[in-house]
């Protein structure tokens, strides 16, 4: 791929451009947003499209726009020659390629795709151009998607670093509203819970309702797009967990009112609960581990380490020097403290000698 156009400039967009331009691709950039282009410009992404369609068609033009505007988007430049090829980054799949088609455009050389790759943060400003670095990319061809098509966006999954994934459109939406769109709500339906809660509440807040509503903070304009666009799918998964919430609801009702003064009821409500948190454990372990494998059973070194600069590398180093691979870590803050805690997961065998090399250089392991 020499040539690129890439049209919509927030974070995905900038960061395709961003990866694209780091291996030598010539990218052109556009956004209803001056400003936006304007700022990728200036962050390496490329330069900015002028008026009018380019001399020569580019290999590729990366639709960077919100579901709802795709095929609007892609008729346009369609009309005005600016790709061989066309493919988009839009998070549902299904909608987009049926208005295309029912729009009469030419759809055998477009192709769907979605990297599963993303921040908290929106905007040119929060662009990386390692963000897809190891991330699934799914592309999602329909059957008159033509083999150049195809090629081209494999050729830029390949120059982003993502791994390639085919998917039916229909099977994509349904899977990404039950493992993305759904859980986005969950998270910020119980975010919502602490907009209004007391001081001292939010004051012990600690690692596991951070993990819970960390991607609440989400773009709250971009994920009522997307939503909107996946919202029969969402609505499917939602329906299913709303009957495990009521019975969630029953069983802990069942317990409290029979806490004082067990019985047979309150036995069976707390084996309920009990298979409700087994359910769980299954269907978390079920999430892919390391390079996609299945997950493995890692083994938990707590260190505290102080809130200070270098601190972290130096403990890394530290772990490095023990000749222990750290698979996975967890860092949680102290409330009014200049301390954290670190959880480094690494291999069970590995956790007694690291635990002791970590001690006798001076680090406080907890047990």
């Amino acid at each position: 791929m020499k040539t690129a156009v890439v049209i919509g400039t927030g974070l995905i967009g900038t960061s395709v451009a961003l990866a694209l331009s780091r291996h030598g691709v010539v990218v052109l950039l556009e956004d209803h947003d001056a400003d936006a282009a304007r700022t990728a410009a200036s962050l390496g992404a490329g330069t900015l499209l002028a008026p009018g369609s380019p001399e020569q068609p580019a290999d590729l033009a990366v639709l960077a726009v919100p579901p709802v505007h795709v095929a609007h988007v892609l008729a346009e430049a369609q009309s005005r020659g600016l790709a061989r090829c066309y493919t988009d980054v839009c998070s549902v799949k299904a909608g987009p390629v049926a208005e295309a088609a029912a729009l009469g455009l030419e759809t055998a050389t477009y192709i769907g795709g979605h990297p599963l790759a993303g921040l908290e943060r929106s905007g040119p400003l929060a662009a990386r151009a390692d963000l897809f670095e190891g991330r699934p990319w799914v592309l999602t061809p329909v059957q008159d998607t033509s083999r150049d098509a195809l090629n081209r966006a494999l050729e830029l999954i390949s120059l982003c670093g993502a791994v390639p994934v085919v998917m039916d459109p229909v099977e994509h939406d349904r899977a990404v509203a039950l493992v993305s769109h759904a859980p986005h709500l969950v998270s910020s339906l119980m975010a919502a819970r602490l907009e209004h809660s007391a001081e001292d509440a939010t004051r012990i807040a600690g690692q596991g309702v951070r993990d819970v509503t960390r991607i609440a903070a989400g773009d709250p304009a971009l994920w009522r797009e997307i939503l909107t666009a996946n919202a029969a799918a969402v609505a499917d998964v939602l329906e299913e967990y709303a009957g495990d919430l009521a019975t969630v609801v029953g069983t802990l009702r069942a317990l409290a009112k029979d806490a004082g003064a067990p019985v047979a009821g309150a036995a069976d409500a707390a084996a309920e609960l009990v298979e409700l948190l087994r359910r769980g454990n299954a269907g978390q372990a079920r999430i892919p581990g390391k390079h996609g494998a299945p997950r493995a059973a890692y083994a938990a070194v707590p260190v505290v380490i102080s809130d200070a600069p270098g601190e972290l590398a130096r403990l890394f180093a530290a772990a490095g020097a023990a000749g222990v691979n750290v698979e996975d870590l967890a860092i949680e803050h102290s409330p009014g403290q200049q301390v954290g805690l670190v959880t480094l997961y690494v291999d069970p065998e590995a956790a007694p000698g690291l635990a002791e090399r970590l001690t006798e250089r001076g680090w406080t392991v907890r047990a």
